[in-house]
């Protein structure tokens, strides 16, 4: 892990603001580092400039504080939420993925780019699916719609 930390992982605002211990398991954290040595550094290496993880690791209690899915990759340590701040420089970043061809089980803008979600499964295949939410619907893209 080059340049992202477990705690930049854990941390959230929800959860210091709630009061709510987002910690993780062994194998959640040993799925945190899986998805930046994959994912993030690669990526962050590429873009040459910081990348911020909005939304990390999510326990239980925080996933459903925030409204995630049941099934929230977030809940077992394989995904990150990125958002830059910029519409245009998230969108370059989900580009970027798909042109370093990074192992990616989804990679999702959300919200015309508001940020993107990358997740990167440790045990299993990665399906290299591409989705886009609007009005809290995913929908499959290709890459050159990105």
């Amino acid at each position: 892990m080059k340049y992202f930390t477990i705690s930049e992982l854990l941390r959230s605002d929800t959860a210091i603001a709630r009061k709510i211990w987002n910690g993780a398991n062994r194998e959640q954290e040993d799925n945190l580092i899986a998805l930046v040595e994959a994912i993030l550094d690669p990526l962050r290496t590429a873009y040459g400039k910081p990348i911020r993880i909005s939304s990390g690791f999510r326990c239980p209690a925080l996933n459903k504080a925030i409204g995630g899915v049941a099934n929230s990759q977030h809940m077992k340590g394989e995904a990150a939420d990125i958002d830059l701040g910029s519409t245009t420089e998230n969108r370059k970043l989900a580009k970027l993925i798909v042109d370093l061809k990074l192992p990616f089980d989804q990679l999702i803008d959300e919200a015309n780019y508001a940020w993107i979600h990358v997740s990167y499964k440790r045990k299993g295949d990665n399906r290299g699916q591409i989705l886009r939410m609007r009005g809290g619907k995913y929908t499959g893209i290709k890459p050159d719609q990105l």
